[in-house]
């Protein structure tokens, strides 16, 4: 898949595994998030190495992050999605949102999933809407998959 790059003001977005900073994004999944924390970094590595990237620079400091998993047909996951807070209120998570959406591997698709406990009124600018029928969704969820495999 071609690397999309663009920037927006002082800030560089990108698509480009290798310009993700590996040890930015760990820090702030394990130690920031709150949907990942104690993520070992080996488990990071691979989560960006099997998912189509978006990162945020400035001043090429890893700023921000998504990762979408899809087979970029029917279905794509959006997750891992973060900016730091420093950097909050200044239309770059706009911008993210719309370089991942605009994305030309992501057109077409019959569904897409978010899962979020925050930042709802910036995903319904994108159609994401809460899940109409939550009866027929299913899953396997273990949120202390990373303390004991540590």
């Amino acid at each position: 898949m071609e690397n999309i790059e663009f920037n927006f003001g002082e800030y560089h977005f990108s698509t480009d595994k290798n310009k993700m900073d590996i040890l930015a994004i760990h820090d702030f999944l394990s130690n920031h998030s709150g949907w990942s924390n104690g993520i070992p970094i080996e488990k990071v590595e691979l989560s960006i190495q099997n998912s189509l990237n978006f990162g945020v620079f400035h001043h090429n400091r890893q700023i921000g992050f998504a990762r979408i998993i899809s087979d970029f047909s029917t279905i794509a996951y959006l997750g891992d999605v973060y900016l730091l807070n420093d950097y909050r209120g200044k239309g770059i998570s706009k911008k993210l949102m719309d370089f991942i959406m605009s994305h030309p591997n992501l057109q077409g698709l019959r569904r897409w999933i978010l899962l979020t406990s925050t930042a709802d009124w910036l995903y319904e600018k994108y159609g994401f809407e809460k899940i109409p029928n939550p009866e027929i969704y299913m899953e396997l969820y273990n949120p202390n998959v990373y303390k004991n495999n540590k």
